[in-house]
């Protein structure tokens, strides 16, 4: 974007197509150290690449809770050895959720199903045939 390496929070909202609340808001939560110049935040290199991996971790959705755990173990140890063991329980974590989760819609739709059939019973029973309808008609006639 410019020589130095270093961004506005225009400029990092433009190209990861989110608001600049939503920067400040991942800086209130400690996930990005803007430098500043004034009153001017400068967003670097590495900024860039921690707003790529919380937008990512929020696409595959971990929460911002468990990504700042994974930016405080990257920021203490210089292996990524206990990182990666880390990510690998998050995903493991994720996916017995995401099954979970499956199950439980599984199980709604089916229940929903059920629900629908027991209406469209109870409405064809309320509803008067066209013959009843018609005898009806007669009637008032």
């Amino acid at each position: 974007m410019n020589d130095i390496s270093t961004y506005s929070i225009g400029e990092m909202a433009r190209e990861f197509d989110i608001t600049t609340r939503s920067i400040r808001f991942y800086e209130d939560q400690g996930l990005l150290t803007p430098t500043r110049q004034g009153q001017t935040r400068l967003y670097t290199n590495k900024d860039r690449v921690r707003l790529k991996l919380i937008l990512r971790g929020k696409r595959l959705g971990f929460s911002l809770a468990e990504t700042k755990r994974l930016f405080d173990l990257y920021d203490m140890e210089n292996s990524s050895v206990r990182q990666l063991h880390t990510v690998l329980e998050l995903i493991d974590d994720k996916r017995t959720s995401l099954h979970q989760q499956l199950e439980d819609i599984k199980v709604l739709l089916v229940e929903l199903g059920n629900l629908e059939e027991r209406c469209r019973d109870e409405l064809n029973d309320l509803q008067p045939t066209d013959s009843v309808q018609q005898e009806i008609k007669q009637e008032k006639l």
